[in-house]
């Protein structure tokens, strides 16, 4: 089975690298790549995300035939891609951070910031809180409820069909930190940086 990380320049990824290699173990025939052939003939797709929502889809357009690419491989062949952060975010319509920028359309919402509450919540959302599975989920299964996961965000999704969350976590609002939707699936905490309980995850979605 062909995985694939794909490198859009949109920050450092070392982390999500090593916790994929990890659980791959020479399982999986793990790569790392902008290719577009690469990216086209993998079994499975990770796309990550850190910095801005705009600098991210940025990244991705300025390499040519990657959304044409990722597009194919999401809605022609349905085959199963894990957004992770900003990487979830642009499942969106669009987003407003820095600038209103069009997302990937593939679940119909907005990321729009965190409302922190006239300051009463700080922002980013950074560091460990727990999370509340709201449905029964594939790369969710054996995590229990109210485990922790690492998070650093100031944006959240909010996706329009409300059956499409997996999870959700309690700041200053209830914010949506997992999605899944037929062969999509995201989270907005970071399972690389979620300890065991992130490892699972990452091989649950490893084994789909």
């Amino acid at each position: 089975m062909n995985v694939t990380i794909v490198d859009y320049q949109s920050g450092n990824i070392s982390s999500v690298i090593n916790s994929f290699t990890e659980i791959a173990k020479g399982k999986v025939n793990l790569e790392v790549t902008s290719d577009i052939k690469k990216i086209k003939f993998s079994d499975k797709i990770v796309l990550p995300g850190q910095g801005s929502f705009k600098s991210c889809v940025d990244s991705l357009n300025n390499i040519d035939g990657l959304v044409e690419t990722l597009n194919e491989f999401v809605i022609t062949n349905k085959k199963p891609l894990l957004g992770i952060c900003v990487g979830l975010q642009m499942f969106a319509d669009v987003g407003y951070e820095e600038a209103e920028t069009k997302g990937l359309s593939w679940i119909p919402g907005k990321v729009s910031k965190i409302d922190n509450q006239k300051g009463k919540f700080k922002l980013p959302h950074i560091g460990w809180n727990e999370i509340e599975i709201e449905k029964k989920s594939k790369i969710l299964k054996d995590i229990k409820d109210k485990s922790h996961m690492y998070f650093v965000h100031s944006y959240e999704f909010i996706p329009e069909d409300k059956s499409v969350i997996s999870a959700t976590t309690d700041y200053s609002t209830k914010i949506v930190c997992a999605v899944e939707r037929d062969n999509l699936f995201g989270t907005q905490f970071h399972p690389e940086k979620s300890d065991k309980s992130g490892l699972k995850i990452i091989d649950n979605f490893m084994k789909l």
